[in-house]
């Protein structure tokens, strides 16, 4: 019996993940200028300072024809401190900022908790939203004897929470932004995701592939096939400059790198996956590391900050 189309876009995917680090590179190179092409140079690299980024910024440096694309930096506050100088300093950069901060995103539509399927559906049944109200019963309770894959009822208690949970975040804080000046300057984004990341996005990768031509906000995705793996390599192997907060990159007895400091850096005070990670967890670690931006988390909203002792202390996550 032959593989279904879904099944083999999976195999095919998994076939490239697997493509040493040379052959993956010269892909993520035609994949760029198949995009650079179709929109006639009118691209940019969505540049957050990362280690993922940094490596998708080097390539397009360094690929002939591409060296005019322009990086675009959020800067959303959100940042270590690092980060964000190292971005700041990074040459063809173009700073953009948000209309709100975090602190007022939380106020006006609260935390972002748990995962953005689940804060996205508390916040709809606690605003009254009957067909949210619905979709939450089915979404916490079983469906046909089985529970939801996202094991949901366990998050009905934050119905009654002390404080709102949303999803909106993200929305507010990058991609409004981004999609202002998508409009304003008419270039499509480069982003430097992979599919290995998250279900979601392998799914969506598996979708549109590499460049998401037809989408309704078109997008590519050069490194889509990567893993981290692959971006630490070239980091080592290229000796690329990156952001100092993830440390020294290392390699253990099986070949296989590491960063000795932070290993993912994302948003500091996101709390979407907290419950899944092992101690110490991103709060804790920061109170080492961050001690002032730790204190700045911890602290009460009435006293100037934003209040996540109370929302950890709640769903019962150490910090």
């Amino acid at each position: 019996m032959g593989l279904g189309e879904e099944q083999f876009k999976y195999v095919a995917l998994a076939q490239k993940q697997s493509l040493p680090l040379e052959q993956k590179i010269i892909l993520t190179q035609q994949r760029l200028k198949e995009w650079y092409d179709h929109w006639n140079g009118m691209v940019y690299l969505s540049f957050s300072g990362g280690k993922d980024s940094t490596v998708l910024k080097h390539i397009i440096e360094n690929t002939s024809g591409l060296t005019d694309v322009p990086s675009v930096f959020i800067d959303t506050g959100l940042e270590y401190p690092e980060l964000r100088k190292f971005a700041m300093e990074s040459k063809n950069v173009t700073v953009l900022k948000p209309e709100m901060t975090f602190r007022e995103v939380l106020k006006k539509y609260g935390y972002p908790l748990v995962s953005k399927k689940v804060a996205n559906t508390v916040q709809g049944a606690k605003e009254g939203n009957v067909r949210w109200q619905m979709l939450h019963n089915e979404f916490v309770n079983k469906s046909n004897g089985k529970l939801s894959m996202f094991n949901c009822p366990k998050w009905k208690s934050l119905l009654d929470a002390p404080f709102k949970v949303s999803d909106k975040c993200c929305q507010v804080m990058k991609k409004n932004p981004a999609r202002k000046y998508d409009k304003e300057t008419g270039r499509k984004p480069i982003l430097a995701m992979m599919a290995e990341e998250s279900r979601e996005r392998t799914k969506a990768y598996l979708q549109t592939g590499c460049n998401a031509f037809d989408k309704k906000n078109p997008q590519s995705q050069p490194m889509g096939f990567w893993t981290e793996q692959d971006v630490l390599q070239y980091l080592y192997t290229y000796k690329v400059p990156y952001a100092s907060v993830y440390g020294d990159i290392i390699q253990d007895e099986e070949g296989k790198y590491h960063t000795t400091e932070c290993k993912r850096t994302g948003c500091v005070f996101c709390l979407f996956g907290i419950t899944l990670e092992k101690e110490p967890n991103r709060f804790q670690r920061l109170k080492d590391t961050h001690p002032k931006l730790y204190e700045y988390c911890m602290r009460g909203t009435e006293e100037g900050g934003l209040g996540i002792a109370e929302v950890l202390d709640y769903i019962g996550v150490s910090y």
